[in-house]
C-alpha cells in the first residue's frame, strides 16, 4: 500500500525546505512582499481579523496552521483546509477606492500574485541560507504548482521554474505600490500589538526586520526605504549564520504532521 504524503513527500525539495527553521524569515518576507499588491492588500484590510489586535494572534495562528497542513499533510487534509479557504474567499469581496471598483477576494490575479510572492520569498531565503542550488530552485517552483491548484488556480497559469517567477514578476511590478493599508500591515509587524504572547511578539518583530532586509531591493524602495547592495549582502550573511546555528540545535515542538516528516526526510537521506 502506497503510503500517503499529501502534495510532496519526503524525497521532495518542498519538505526539505520548509522544515528548515529559518524558513520563519521567509514567511515574513512574504507578508511584506504580498502587501504591495493594492488590490490584494486592500481586500486583507478590508476582511481579515489581521488587523484586529483582539483577534490578529489567533488569525495568524490559523494561516501557519494552513501552510503547514498544505504542505505536509495528507491529501485529504490538504483538501479538506483547501475547500475551507476557497469557500470562505468566494464570498468575500474587497472594494478599490482607486477604481471605486468591487472585486472578488479570490481572483486570478490575487491568488497568483499572493501564491507567487510566497513562493518566490521561500525559495530567495532557502538559496541564500544555502539550503538549495540552481537545478532544485526549479524543482521547488515546480513543485508548488500543486500548491497553487489546491487555492484555486489552474496549474497553466502558475510559474513553474525560476525564469517564469521572474517574467511573472516583471509584468506585474507597474501594478504595485505602497498604499496606507501596506504601511500599516508594516508596522503591525514590527511591532506586533493585541494579545500574542510578550516573546511571541519580539521574535514576530525580529524576523519581519530580516524578512524586510531580504525583499528586492525594487520592494524596498517602495516602502521608501533604500534598496543597497551592502543590505542584500548582510543579510545574506545572517541567513548563512542561522542556518549554521539551527541545524546543531535540538528540533523545536512541532505538530505530529510535520514530526513525521521530519523523520522520514531524515531516512530518506
Amino acid at each position: 500500500m502506497t503510503a500517503d504524503h499529501g502534495l510532496f513527500g519526503p524525497d521532495s525539495v518542498t519538505w526539505r525546505v520548509h522544515l528548515e527553521p529559518v524558513l520563519w524569515v521567509a514567511g515574513m518576507r512574504a507578508l511584506l512582499l504580498q502587501a504591495l499588491h493594492p488590490r490584494v492588500m486592500r481586500g486583507t484590510y478590508q476582511n481579515s481579523a489581521l488587523f484586529d489586535p483582539k483577534k490578529a494572534w489567533s488569525r495568524f495562528e490559523r494561516t501557519v496552521e494552513f501552510v503547514g497542513t498544505r504542505t505536509f499533510g495528507s491529501l485529504a487534509e490538504v483538501e479538506l483546509a483547501a475547500a475551507r479557504v476557497r469557500a470562505l474567499h468566494g464570498k468575500l469581496r474587497g472594494f478599490d477606492p482607486d477604481t471605486g471598483e468591487t472585486f472578488r477576494i479570490d481572483s486570478r490575479d490575487g491568488l497568483l500574485w499572493v501564491h507567487c510572492a510566497e513562493i518566490d520569498s521561500y525559495l530567495d531565503i532557502a538559496r541564500r541560507a544555502g539550503l538549495v542550488g540552481g537545478a532544485e530552485a526549479d524543482t521547488y517552483v515546480a513543485e508548488n504548482v500543486r500548491a497553487a491548484e489546491v487555492v484555486g488556480l489552474d496549474p497553466a497559469d502558475v510559474p513553474a521554474s525560476r525564469a517564469e517567477l521572474r517574467d511573472y514578476f516583471r509584468r506585474v511590478r507597474p501594478e504595485l505600490y505602497l498604499t496606507d493599508e501596506a504601511r500599516r500591515a508594516a508596522q503591525n509587524l514590527f511591532l506586533p500589538r493585541g494579545e500574542a504572547p510578550a516573546q511571541a511578539k519580539v521574535l514576530i518583530s525580529t524576523v519581519s526586520t530580516l524578512g524586510f532586509a531580504t525583499l528586492p531591493r525594487w520592494a524596498r524602495r517602495l516602502y521608501k526605504l533604500p534598496g543597497l547592495p551592502t543590505t542584500d549582502l548582510g543579510s545574506s550573511l545572517v541567513l548563512r549564520g542561522l542556518r549554521t546555528a539551527t541545524a546543531v540545535l535540538p528540533d523545536v515542538p512541532a505538530p505530529p504532521e510535520i514530526q513525521r516528516a521530519r523523520r522520514l526526510v531524515r531516512a530518506a537521506r
